[in-house]
């Protein structure tokens, strides 16, 4: 850069900005939204995002609690007439990326299908029976207290 161009705006950088007395000045949000579709990166905030988000591995369960789980399907298979209301907690694999999440909730039982390996909610919502890690609830309460006493 020569000195010339170096000097070539001193006349003008010390002079107020322009401020229009018949429009409204655009607001710092409205100026940058006009360069926006010019981002050289679209959907890196994305990806990065996508990259962050955490997914949990599936617990795996031991031979004993696989064992009482199995318990559990067989006290509520034997009463789902019943309509018993368990609180479920499930593993759901992420579409995205490796792992997923533990979920849970408060689920009154319909049916449990031990051919297609799924139980199902009074809403009709299925969940895999490979998947349920555990379940807790009354009627399970009940007939422990009630075998073992």
């Amino acid at each position: 850069m020569s000195a010339k161009d170096e000097h070539r705006y001193d006349d003008i950088i010390e002079l107020p900005r322009f401020i229009s007395r018949t429009r409204p000045q655009m607001s710092n949000h409205d100026r940058a939204a006009q360069f926006a579709p010019f981002a050289a990166l679209t959907g890196f905030g994305d990806s990065i995002l996508e990259t962050g988000r955490l997914t949990d591995k599936k617990p795996e369960l031991s031979d004993e609690d696989r064992e009482e789980l199995d318990l559990r399907f067989q006290i509520l298979e034997d009463h789902f007439k019943e309509d018993p209301h368990v609180k479920v907690w499930y593993f759901v694999r992420d579409e995205r990326k490796e792992g997923g999440q533990i979920r849970e909730e408060d689920i009154t039982i319909h049916q449990i299908d031990t051919v297609d390996r799924v139980l199902i909610s009074s809403e009709k919502k299925k969940y895999d029976l490979d998947a349920i890690l555990n379940i807790e609830g009354d009627i399970i309460v009940r007939y422990r207290t009630s075998v073992y006493s």
